[in-house]
Order: structure tokens, then C-alpha cells, then sequence
């Protein structure tokens, strides 16, 4: 054993599904940028009304925060509680 830290091979996957003109989604991109950022990890955002599936699924609940493709949270983002999700991911 070298000590050396363990480096997680896949990133989480972290996306944002927002919409234009959103004050909770921006202050929703302000936690993910800053926690994204402590994790080491890139993060994707996306915009609902762009995709029909994607509006009739979370139009109502943005901003959403998906983390590995699974819903973290809706409506406010909790900065602990998402940092604590990225850093308890299963590691392959």
C-alpha cells in the first residue's frame, strides 16, 4: 500500500436541469459550481424547455440536481448535503 489517494476512475456525474430566467435554478447553479468544485468534479447543466421529454418530467420541479443520473434534489439544493452524496458514491 503506497498511501496514495484513491482517485475514483468515473467522475459523478452531476447535471443540473434548469430553465431560463429561473431565480432558484441560479442560486441552484451557485451550489453546484461551489460543491462540484470541493469534489473535484465537472458538472453539465441543461435546459428543460429544450427537450419535451425532459419538461414534462422535471418542468414543474426545476431546478433539479441529478447526481449519476438520479434525482438529488428539487426546488433548493442543499451545498452539505449534495457534497455528501458526491462523496458517498459506490466506487468501482
Amino acid at each position: 500500500m503506497t498511501g496514495d489517494p484513491v482517485v475514483d476512475p468515473v467522475p459523478a456525474v452531476i447535471t443540473l436541469l434548469s430553465r431560463s430566467g429561473c431565480h432558484l435554478c441560479e442560486q441552484a447553479r451557485t451550489v453546484v459550481v461551489e460543491q462540484a468544485m470541493a469534489a473535484g468534479l465537472d458538472w453539465a447543466e441543461v435546459d428543460v424547455d429544450t427537450d419535451p421529454e425532459l419538461r414534462a418530467d422535471f418542468g414543474d420541479l426545476v431546478p433539479v440536481v441529478l447526481v449519476d443520473g438520479i434525482e438529488h434534489a428539487h426546488y433548493r439544493v442543499d451545498p452539505q448535503r449534495l457534497l455528501a452524496a458526491l462523496r458517498a458514491r459506490p466506487r468501482s
